[in-house]
């Protein structure tokens, strides 16, 4: 149906033409009004069009308005319907709000307690739809839980500040860990749809079987287990934002439907023949190279370019290594006060190590690691000493060591700054040292005399 002014869909149904047209009168402004003579055409209506609200006459022909709402609630359960009646019968009020009505008026009308009811009823639904998803299981991320200042981080600040002004789609790329749902949460929490939901989906961690029924719906039967009608990420994140995680794990035939649904601003559920118009805001993220995915043929073009209109690359940890003393004292004053400790600060040279460490897990990597230091510590300061092993052995060669003289010599270095390393992880125990090193003690022992190290256990 033509709705130019994108109004609120109410369906009245009654077998007389007078109480429609007063129904027409009392909602006209506020509501695009549909009517219905029978139960059977209402059924028809609510089939082909995305309605919001049903008023529902109890008295009516052929079937009556509770086998009407029976069938409406076979069909979408979470459609508001109010009951009307000329009598005002409490037996008939309880029993339809135990099949789901969400109130009931009785004539003749009031017409304030018409609106007022049928405002509530759309503000329940809206309140539903967005409880079903905790309101986007939503932690609220300004810009200042992005860290850092290094000259990469700065222009993807100077992203971010253009594109939530806009609805512009955004495409995030970066490796795991990376921190691509934290720009995205960042975008839509400083947009103008910051009061809607933020609905994030693992595109590649959802069975193929089931991600299209998790992005757009499925009606009651659409297929075996569809017990329940069940509404689809797109319209739980109406006039909010949609988050499609690891985008490049959608099949082609599911990338066709997004594609459609980016275009058109509508979707269909499984299985349902009714077009729902959705407005959301999408962001996608992507860890491949979808133009390689592209080329090979296993990503859309035409997607690929509707989901590429504002790129921002997130470079890895190692590359801006100037952020991780920030990103350091960062997490260390998070989880000092999620876990009610008082660290003060990691020594110098534990901040080397850090800094100088390759972090093939980028910062949700240094993010557990400084969580896991936190937790096992009380007080004090962090040292060298606490960190873990691979991260205190790696980082410390990477910075330490210098190869110089002929390969013999280079081989004599590198071993004697290797024992040296371990020795002062485990403070000095030579059976820990030689168990790590995978050789007897009494080979350590051997060892650390020919290198000329001091037996300090």
């Amino acid at each position: 149906m033509n709705n130019p002014k994108n109004l609120p869909i109410a369906l009245v149904v009654d077998d007389e033409p007078a109480v429609l047209e007063t129904f027409e009168t009392i909602l006209e402004g506020r509501f695009e009004v549909l009517t219905a003579r029978s139960g059977k055409d209402a059924l028809d209506k609510i089939a082909k069009e995305s309605i919001n609200l049903v008023f529902l006459d109890i008295a009516m022909p052929d079937m009556d308005g509770m086998q009407v709402l029976r069938k409406i609630k076979e069909y979408d359960e979470n459609l508001p319907v109010i009951m009307a009646t000329a009598t005002d019968s409490a037996r008939k009020a309880v029993e339809a709000m135990q099949l789901g009505a969400s109130n009931y008026i009785t004539k003749p009308f009031d017409v304030d307690e018409v609106i007022t009811v049928a405002e509530k009823a759309l503000e329940q639904d809206k309140l539903f739809r967005e409880v079903v998803y905790f309101r986007s299981q939503r932690e609220e991320t300004k810009f200042e839980n992005i860290v850092g200042k290094s000259k990469k981080i700065r222009e993807i600040y100077g992203i971010i500040e253009k594109v939530i002004k806009n609805d512009s789609t955004v495409l995030v790329s970066g490796e795991s860990g990376t921190g691509k749902e934290l720009i995205a949460r960042a975008i839509h929490f400083n947009s103008t749809r910051r009061q809607k939901p933020f609905i994030p989906i693992n595109c590649a961690g959802i069975p193929e079987a089931l991600l299209e029924s998790e992005l757009f719906g499925h009606e009651k039967g659409a297929f075996t287990d569809a017990i329940n009608q069940k509404l689809g990420m797109f319209e739980l994140a109406n006039e909010g934002t949609l988050f499609l995680d690891e985008i490049s794990g959608l099949r082609l035939g599911v990338q066709a439907n997004l594609l459609r649904a980016l275009e058109e601003k509508e979707i269909r559920r499984l299985g349902g023949t009714k077009i729902i118009k959705v407005d959301v805001r999408i962001i996608s993220a992507t860890n491949v190279d979808l133009k390689q995915a592209v080329e090979v043929g296993k990503f859309r073009n035409d997607l690929y370019y509707r989901l590429n209109v504002v790129p921002i690359h997130l470079p890895v940890l190692r590359e801006r290594r100037e952020d991780i003393p920030l990103l350091v004292a960062y997490f260390l004053q998070r989880y000092n006060q999620l876990f009610r400790k008082k660290i003060e600060a990691f020594t110098k040279e534990a901040l080397e190590y850090l800094v100088n460490y390759a972090w093939p897990g980028n910062v949700r990597e240094l993010k557990n690691v400084i969580e896991r230091l936190v937790a096992l510590r009380d007080e004090g300061v962090i040292t060298s000493k606490d960190l873990p092993f691979d991260i205190f052995i790696k980082s410390g060669l990477v910075r330490a060591f210098h190869a110089e003289g002929g390969l013999k010599e280079a081989s004599k270095d590198f071993e004697k700054q290797y024992i040296e390393a371990v020795l002062e992880k485990v403070r000095g125990n030579q059976v820990k040292a030689a168990k790590i090193l995978g050789i007897h003690r009494n080979a350590l022992f051997n060892k650390m005399k020919s290198l000329g190290l001091k037996n300090s256990e």
